[in-house]
């Protein structure tokens, strides 16, 4: 049925800044990242400290005897002195600023009309938990393979985010009949 018919109105139009800007923005923080700090931009490194920080407030033994953990937490006997956790802060504030200021900063949870609120987080929750895990294994984040080896034209990051949206589009078939 339209929306006519119903008689809903249109919800108003947001406001959003021009992608091609938004693009341009993003290559000249990368390039400022990548010149201050000698790094690229990611956020699976920020999260790790963020977990040295609480194993090690939990369970600081367990930091002492785990080469993981003891590499994020120990150097600088804190993870918070790293300058990838700041920058994942920073991030975190900005968006909600930025939210903020275009008047979209709403707690809300987006799902299909046919998935509930607790299906909906447990699935988030087991995918963050698995991309997490990923991240891991595969030595960085989505955003710094995308952005920071994207940038610098390494191979297995441009053949990684081709898979990532071979993936997401292949899926997409199959999954669409939960959002209508």
């Amino acid at each position: 049925m339209s929306r006519q018919a119903n008689h809903i109105p249109d919800p108003p139009a947001e406001r959003y800044v021009d992608p091609y800007l938004a693009g341009v923005l993003l290559g000249v923080l990368l390039f400022v990242a990548n010149y201050v700090t000698g790094h690229g931009l990611g956020a699976s490194g920020g999260m790790s400290r963020l977990t040295a920080i609480a194993v090690d407030s939990i369970a600081p033994s367990h930091v002492d005897h785990n080469g993981f953990f003891a590499g994020l937490a120990r150097p600088w006997r804190s993870a918070l002195n790293h300058w990838i956790l700041w920058t994942l802060v920073g991030a975190v504030f900005g968006a909600a600023v930025s939210g903020a200021l275009a008047g979209r900063f709403r707690p809300q949870i987006y799902r299909g009309p046919r998935v509930s609120i607790p299906t909906r987080l447990a699935a988030a929750l087991a995918g963050g938990a698995l991309m997490g895990y990923g991240a891991e294994w595969g030595r960085g984040c989505t955003s710094g393979q995308a952005l920071s080896g994207g940038a610098v034209l390494s191979v297995g990051s441009w053949l990684f985010m081709f898979a990532v949206f071979a993936g997401g589009y292949s899926l997409a078939y199959f999954v669409r009949r939960l959002w209508r």
